[in-house]
């Protein structure tokens, strides 16, 4: 909660630094009633960030849980409050909500289609909001792979070019880091082959096409865990998932993902 709130306080510093100069001279002491409504269709992920607004300005919210389902014209939430705040919030909430609804509801149409192989996001995230993007991925039914360059050991294509191969690359990890948990990025079989010599954790097959996804499949299964990425969209998802890899992972759920629309109205102007 700290992280969100520190995240929400320097998006209001953003849009309004001094504060709302328009709504602070037309507002006075007014109390309103407000409601977010939805002008698309998909899943909703928000409820967290909403409350976080509430603690912060006051405000009683009452909305969506994430993870339900909406549709055009519905009230994801209404908001009571100071006239002032509710004004000078309602951008910086509706564009947060509107994103990462939008991721949920792109994560879970890749859901749905994988089935039982897991999806899984990348760190193709909005700088600053990836936690919450990561979120919004859950929501929608996916998992997060690794949150920050600090966790997993993934060896990378620029990495095996700076070491000069995946041996080099895997040995001078585990010459500074002796019980890390490797991951590699492979392109070819030949480069998974020397990944396999290596006893690497997992292999990433990136950017393949599907005879080479079957044929790197074969060659792996059992020996190591699989990953596919690169390239995955919603047309070519049903056939890689039928490869039966242990996951994969897809950039455009977080990178690509269209805002679900919403837009927020004054119901009631309560003098006070």
């Amino acid at each position: 909660m700290r992280r969100l709130r520190e995240f929400i306080l320097r998006a209001i510093e953003e849009d309004a630094p001094f504060g709302d100069i328009t709504s602070r001279t037309i507002c006075g002491n007014k109390k309103v009633k407000a409601v977010i409504i939805s002008k698309g269709n998909g899943i909703f992920c928000g409820e967290e960030v909403l409350k976080a607004f509430a603690e912060e300005f006051g405000f009683e919210i009452l909305g969506k849980r994430d993870g339900e389902e909406i549709k055009f014209g519905d009230e994801v939430a209404s908001i009571f409050g100071d006239c002032y705040y509710v004004l000078m919030c309602e951008r910086t909430i509706l564009n947060i909500i509107s994103r990462l609804s939008g991721i949920a509801t792109l994560t879970r149409k890749f859901v749905e289609i994988a089935k039982d192989v897991p999806i899984y996001d990348t760190r193709k995230t909005t700088p600053l909001m990836r936690y919450l993007e990561k979120y919004a991925v859950k929501v929608g039914g996916g998992y997060n792979h690794r949150m920050t360059l600090s966790e997993i050991v993934m060896i990378k294509d620029n990495h095996k070019k700076v070491a000069g191969g995946i041996k080099e690359a895997v040995d001078m990890v585990r010459k500074s880091l002796k019980h890390a948990y490797i991951e590699v990025e492979v392109e070819n079989l030949e480069e998974l082959r020397e990944a396999l010599e290596c006893n690497v954790d997992w292999v990433l097959l990136d950017n393949m096409d599907i005879e080479s996804l079957r044929n790197a499949i074969e060659m792996a299964r059992g020996k190591v865990k699989i990953e596919i990425s690169g390239g995955v969209n919603l047309e070519n998802l049903e056939e890689i998932a039928s490869l039966k890899p242990d996951r994969i992972s897809v950039g455009a759920i977080t990178k690509s993902a269209k805002p679900i629309d919403m837009s927020l109205e004054v119901v009631e102007v309560l003098e006070t």
